[in-house]
């Protein structure tokens, strides 16, 4: 027998008042062209809203917004409201931090090749210790008090993410060499039925980025690629990759070149020249990972600024850059 959850309204027993939340637009752009309205598709968004109940909406969450308190609890009312709001949010989190202290506390060091950390089998049970003990089972209590009905899940539950291991590109010499990095892997399979099972029934599936191997091994997964992944898998209509910084620059010391849109062609580029670089590397590639299995719209947002969740899916101008094929 289905059972219908009760969801609190207008902040009823839910821990916030979802309609006392601010005004999506800040005051100064209401009724005024942002330069950027043209290429973001000005006035689209009112008509795509309409369209958006029962859309899936798969959200990257890390960084910074992982950290703080106050910010980790912004972030998951956002995603509780969207909920609340007939969408259909699925979560993907990472926990390098979390990672890296019981490391410490462990007495290993971590060490790095190419932007992955480096997993022997001590390394990969401690990493699944601290993103399904800990980091994933406190995002569930956070969404449920919050009235989300949030339910944890991890790549073994129900085969979800099954794995295979992943070679490390090490550039020498003006050449490529695969590394073997130990247990860290790469998606091979989604069991999309049970996502879809889950969301179809109110659930806010929270997902942490451990794959199962076809032979029962343990592999740490880049939580950017399994977020890109799941939202092609999903066919989802937007999938956010929240950062801790405003988008892409194709200049990171002159504010000036923010890119509201990045095509394909244009991030290849970029990377290539350095401007992408670092950890924003994996969260490209994750939205043209979504694009190219069939999500509809990625975006990279800044996970710091209060509400960017809401202002990237119900303002006309958007908060982030804006990952498109064309």
């Amino acid at each position: 027998q289905k059972q219908v959850p009760c969801h609190p309204h207008k902040g009823e027993g839910a821990g916030f008042a979802y309609d006392q939340l601010p005004p999506l637009i800040p005051q100064a752009h209401q009724g005024e062209k942002h330069p950027d309205d043209e290429r973001r598709g000005q006035g689209q968004k009112g008509q795509e809203q309409n369209g958006e109940k029962g859309k899936t909406v798969v959200v990257k969450y890390g960084g910074n917004a992982m950290l703080s308190d106050d910010l980790k609890n912004k972030v998951l009312q956002d995603i509780v409201f969207l909920r609340l709001a007939g969408m259909r949010p699925v979560v993907v989190h990472g926990g390098g931090p979390e990672i890296t202290a019981m490391l410490k506390q462990a007495g290993k060091k971590s060490e790095f090749v190419s932007g992955l950390r480096v997993t022997d089998a001590e390394t990969v049970a401690i990493a699944e210790l601290a993103l399904v003990g800990r980091t994933n089972t406190d995002l569930v209590r956070r969404l449920n008090i919050l009235g989300g009905n949030a339910i944890g899940l991890n790549g073994k539950d129900g085969k979800l993410l099954e794995a295979k291991k992943h070679l490390a590109d090490v550039y020498e010499d003006g050449q490529v060499n695969l590394v073997d990095i130990g247990f860290v892997g790469t998606v091979d399979k989604i069991n999309t039925d049970l996502l879809n099972l889950l969301i179809q029934n109110d659930y806010i599936p929270v997902i942490a980025p451990i794959g199962l191997g076809a032979d029962g091994e343990t592999y740490n997964i880049n939580a950017d690629s399994v977020a890109g992944e799941v939202a092609g898998a999903l066919k989802a209509e937007k999938l956010l990759m929240l950062t801790d910084v405003r988008g892409i620059y194709e200049d990171h010391h002159d504010e000036s070149t923010f890119l509201s849109t990045l095509t394909f062609e244009k991030a290849h580029e970029l990377i290539i020249k350095g401007s992408i670089d670092g950890g924003m590397i994996p969260k490209v590639k994750a939205c043209i990972t979504a694009l190219s299995g069939g999500a509809h719209k990625t975006h990279i947002i800044d996970g710091r600024r209060e509400h960017s969740i809401l202002q990237e899916i119900f303002s006309d101008e958007g908060v982030g850059t804006e990952v498109i094929k064309g």
